[in-house]
Parts: structure tokens; sequence; C-alpha cells
């Protein structure tokens, strides 16, 4: 019986939300471009969130499309989960505001099972 474990490819999409607009995705890879997006949010603060069966929905959709309604709920906890960590809120509900700061978000997805 062998031992050895099959790893699926890294991954790692990228979102971009505005406030405004449903987030949409931005960038998408696996393995070495997956590193490299992984690479560029750490250089850039961008918060970054693990979750590989996420990833592997979102990683479906084409650049520059939209989250599907489905998922409004959990990428908006990730959010504010995010917006949180960095000392932010968003502004109240209902008021209007022009300033809403563009949000980045990196979620990543380990290859393969992890031994703890």
């Amino acid at each position: 019986m062998s031992t050895s474990k099959h790893q699926a490819p890294r991954q790692a999409i990228a979102l971009r939300y505005d406030g405004r607009t449903a987030p949409n995705l931005t960038a998408k890879g696996d393995d070495e471009l997956a590193e490299a997006i992984l690479a560029i949010a750490r250089e850039y603060e961008v918060p970054i969130y693990e979750n590989a069966e996420l990833v592997k929905l979102l990683a479906r959709l084409e650049l520059g499309e939209a989250i599907p309604e489905a998922l409004y709920r959990t990428i908006a906890e990730i959010i504010a989960f995010a917006w949180h960590l960095r000392g932010k809120c968003p502004p109240p509900r209902g008021t209007a505001s022009d300033t809403v700061e563009d949000g980045l978000l990196c979620l990543a997805g380990p290859g393969g099972r992890k031994d703890v």
C-alpha cells in the first residue's frame, strides 16, 4: 500500500470591492501564478483568507466578473472581518457616501491536504 499523497495545485484569487457593486474577480491562478498573487498581496498588505473550496468556486469566474449572488453573504462576512482586522468599518447603512475606499481581498487554497 502506497502512502504517497496526491497534492492538488495551489490556487489563489483576488477580489476587488468598491462598496457600490458586487466584488469582482481581478486575478486568479494556480501553482506559480498563485504564489505570485499571494506575494503581491503580502507586499501591499492585502488581507489573505484561506479557503480551498471557496477559491475553487470563484476561480470558475472570468476575470472582471462579479461574484455570484449566492456567495454575497459569505464574501461580505470575509470582507467585514478583513476590515475589522484593519480597524476599518463601512459607512452607516443608508448614508450617501462617495468616499468608500476600494478594497482588495486575496483568497487562497492550499494544494491538497495539510497534515498538522
